[in-house]
């Protein structure tokens, strides 16, 4: 059984998931990829202790604290590279960003091959399950473009901001996209 509640935040309506004791889900309403990794049914259900923390979580993200990732029991659900991906994304410090090609240098190299596809890497990225969490907005083009955030360009920008990213150096491609 998966669990869920509504959440408001600066960005919109967000919608927990739970498995009754960990997090395995934040998605933002028409988000693309939304509950994917989802395959039973979701039942609301808001007094989980874990939604509680959640909460916390946010309201300090939001407010501009730096809450740990390690405070939350998280638990997304994808293939070993997508988790392997997620891993990496959770590195990413507060007000910094890493290309796509970065990301797939560093699982090139934990999966011992020569080169690793920046389009597989931003697949994974983009598959991401725990928005705003697993902070996969931190994650930009080779070339400064901001792109791929299955929450929108606005949200992603608007996170980025909030986290005090200099923004100066990125930039919304005019079309198509670039990892």
């Amino acid at each position: 059984m998966i669990y869920s509640k509504k959440y408001e935040s600066p960005i919109g309506p967000l919608i927990l998931a739970s498995d009754g004791e960990n997090l395995i889900g934040i998605w933002m309403k028409d988000q693309k990829h939304f509950t994917d990794s989802v395959n039973e049914e979701m039942i609301e259900k808001a007094d989980l202790p874990i939604f509680n923390k959640t909460r916390k979580w946010l309201d300090d993200y939001f407010e501009g604290k730096k809450p740990k990732i390690s405070d939350l029991p998280l638990a997304p659900k994808g293939t070993e590279f997508r988790e392997a991906v997620w891993d990496i994304l959770c590195e990413i410090p507060y007000g910094e960003t890493i290309p796509y090609g970065e990301i797939a240098k560093i699982m090139a190299k934990k999966t011992n091959k020569e080169k690793m596809s920046s389009q597989a890497v931003g697949g994974a990225v983009g598959h991401n399950p725990i928005s705003i969490i697993i902070p996969c907005h931190r994650v930009v083009g080779t070339n400064g473009s901001l792109t791929g955030y299955a929450g929108g360009l606005d949200k992603k920008i608007k996170l980025l901001e909030d986290e005090n990213v200099d923004m100066k150096k990125l930039f919304v491609p005019k079309k198509g996209t670039a990892l």
